[in-house]
């Protein structure tokens, strides 16, 4: 059977050396790298083609969440597997709509971590306990109010919004409705406003609220 390369990516030396120690010692499993920061990630994921990322979310220089996107975009065969201490929705969401493959917290228990990195070697979805409460929660609120007469989205708007949603870079929705990343980045800008947010996350989440995404 082929070892799971992993890529360990954590501005902590002691937790990269913890995380080192469990997957050293687990058959199946090769460490072919560290990287203390999400810029460092992407160097080297480029140079050793690793399996499964193991993405902390908040480093130096560059955080998880925009090495995640950036991964996805260049390199989408690499699955990335979100591991941090912050399980808020302002973490989580980002993430997850970044593109990656999983999202546990620092206190799983050895066994559960070694099932995870396996799952999301296979492209299956994994989620810490919490997690996957926050987000049931999120989709089953119900809605708010609709957007007020005069302020709804327009239809490219919407578009943009459900691709979002569904985990897509701009350049992916870009790529997907024949525009440029330019106008996908200004219907953002303008759905934004409209809904009164600030972020992608925000978006994607005050829409469910108001029952524009289903």
């Amino acid at each position: 059977m082929t070892a799971i390369r992993l890529l360990i990516v954590d501005d902590h030396p002691i937790v990269r050396d913890g995380l080192r120690g469990v997957f050293d010692g687990e058959e199946g499993f090769e460490v072919a790298g560290e990287a203390s920061d999400g810029a460092q990630a992407l160097e080297r994921a480029a140079e050793l083609g690793p399996d499964v990322v193991l993405m902390d979310l908040r480093m130096p220089a560059m955080g998880g969440v925009e090495a995640i996107r950036r991964l996805r975009a260049d390199r989408p065969d690499i699955r990335v597997l979100v591991l941090t201490t912050y399980d808020t929705e302002s973490d989580v969401l980002p993430a997850i709509e970044a593109g990656a493959t999983g999202y546990l917290l620092k206190d799983a228990p050895r066994e559960d971590l070694i099932r995870a990195v396996r799952a999301a070697a296979e492209g299956q979805p994994v989620l810490a306990p919490t997690v996957a409460q926050r987000l049931m929660t999120r989709v089953q609120a119900p809605p708010a109010a609709p957007v007020p007469a005069g302020e709804a989205l327009t239809d490219r708007e919407l578009e943009v919004l459900r691709l979002v949603a569904s985990g897509t870079t701009n350049r992916e929705t870009a790529r997907t409705l024949f525009i440029s990343e330019a106008t996908v980045k200004t219907h953002l800008l303008h759905a934004y406003a409209k809904l009164g947010v600030r972020d992608r996350a925000a978006a994607v989440s005050e829409a469910y609220k108001r029952g524009l995404l289903k």
